[in-house]
Order: C-alpha cells, then structure tokens, then sequence
C-alpha cells in the first residue's frame, strides 16, 4: 500500500494539473467570451472613443474600503481592437481621467481574453489605460462611435456623471455618433435627457447586464442595477439567459439605429461590429 501512495498521489496531481490548464477552454466552451465570427467593416478615417468607469472599489454605499474592481479588462479590450483594426482612430477615456482602474480577476487566467492577452503585450494601449483622458475634456460630436465599457466599477460612476449625460444627448443630436456599449456601461445613458427634458433612452430597445447574473454571482451591492434602471427610465429591456447568466450574451440595436447596447462580457465583440455596420451603411449612404 505505501508503494502505491506515491502513484496515486501523482495520479491526483496530474488530474489537478491537467484540470487547471483546461479551465480557460471549458469556460469560453460555455459562452463566455466567445469568438467573433461575423463579417468585418473597413472604417479607415473614422474615429472612436472607449469610455471605461473611474471607480476602483467594490464597496457598499456608504463605505470606502472593499474590493478592487474597475472596469473587465474585455469589455475595454474587445471594442478597443475591434476599432482599431478595422482602421479606426481609438481614444480612451473615463469618467476622472488618468489611470483606469482594471478589475483584477478579469485578468485572472480562467476569464483572460486573446485581446486581454494583446493587452498585456502592448504598451500603446497600456499608455492610454494609464493617461486616459476625462470625459469633460472631449468633445463627442467629433466620433463615429462611442462605448462606453462595463464592469462593476460602472455601478458607482456612469450612471451619475452629469458630464456623461449631458455629453451623450449632445453626440446624440449630433446625428453622426453611433452610442453602444456593453454591461453595465449602458448606465451611461440613463440620465441623458432630449430637447424637452425627457429621458432619451425612455422607448428604446435596450440591453444591459440582469438582475439575474447580478443575483448570481452575489453582488447585489452596488448602487445601479442596469436591468433595474433601464426599466425605471423606460426603457424596453431585453435579454438572452442561461443556466448561468454568465454564460449568455444578447445584443441590441434600438429602432433609430443610434443606440447598439450588449448584455454582458460576452457581447463586446457583436456589440462592436454591429455600431461599425450602422457606420458603414451611413458611409455607404
């Protein structure tokens, strides 16, 4: 019996090892964070803008300490090169400007994207995470597309900006900017007003992360719920679902075709693709 221990011990390793390496592709096997397979549009000349949060903590209201959080390194780095390789001229911005603060376990090797990985190797981008700039210094009438990215950091910033809301209903009467975004970025819109003072996503078909992939993972303390608060500016709320919400993924284009909005972490790449289609048709024109 003492002979044999030592093989099965390693027998166990070997599992544990193999099981580990395996990880990342059962998760994306799953749905998360699928491949991009869809047609492409050359938008040499055309310019975007990424907009991540500026909060860094996962805490209560009320609370300083908790947590780090930010922005999911995917939801950031999915459009950012979706963009940038159709040709597209790609800022970075936040809500404070400076450094954008990455919510660690997106990195985690389980969860890490091939564009997080792409990420990680280049510095251009990693200059513009590090020195992005602050909302209040752009002008957004000046972009082709603008999208604002998720992650829980949002819950606390985007959907209180003023900035942000004022700067969305002026790209929006701008008529040139496709809005998009993806998670809870979609709170960027929430408080973004029309000429007559009315919410201007109220009647627009819309997705943001649910309540259900919120109650799932267990971090129901966060200020701003995307479901919830799309529902409560009127918003028509859709979603797709799974066995985990986790591993489902929607994506909408509202009936203006100003608006392309995705539920979660797995809708960036579509998300994307679908605000350069609504350009290049226009372009096409």
């Amino acid at each position: 019996m003492k002979k044999k221990l030592p093989i099965v011990l390693g027998a166990v390793a070997f599992v544990a090892v193999l099981l580990r390496l395996s990880l990342p592709s059962i998760v994306h096997g799953l749905g998360v964070h699928p491949s991009y397979e869809g047609e492409t549009y050359p938008l040499t000349g055309k310019r975007a803008l990424v907009i991540t949060t500026s909060h860094a903590v996962l805490n209560a209201p009320g609370e300083t300490e908790g947590d780090p959080t930010g922005v999911m390194a995917s939801e950031l780095t999915h459009p950012y090169y979706d963009f940038l390789d159709a040709g597209m001229e790609v800022d970075v911005a936040s809500v404070r400007g400076g450094p954008i603060p990455i919510d660690p376990q997106s990195l985690n090797f389980v969860l890490r994207s091939p564009e997080d990985e792409r990420f990680l190797e280049d510095p251009m981008l990693q200059a513009k995470v590090k020195n992005s700039i602050r909302i209040d210094d752009l002008d957004f009438t000046e972009y082709d597309a603008i999208f604002l990215s998720g992650g829980w950091g949002g819950a606390y910033d985007l959907g209180d900006s003023d900035a942000l809301a004022r700067k969305v209903s002026e790209a929006y009467y701008a008529e040139t900017p496709i809005l998009g975004s993806v998670c809870h970025g979609v709170l960027g819109f929430i408080r973004a007003r029309d000429r007559d003072g009315n919410l201007l996503i109220a009647g627009r078909k819309m997705t943001g992360v649910t309540d259900k992939q919120v109650h799932e993972l267990g971090i129901d303390l966060t200020p701003l719920h995307p479901e919830a608060e799309l529902r409560k500016a009127g918003a028509r709320f859709e979603s797709k679902t799974a066995f985990r919400d986790l591993f489902a993924t929607h994506t909408v284009v509202d009936d203006e075709k100003r608006f392309v909005t995705g539920q979660n972490q797995n809708s960036g790449h579509v998300t994307a693709h679908e605000m350069m289609r609504l350009i290049a048709e226009r372009s096409r024109g």
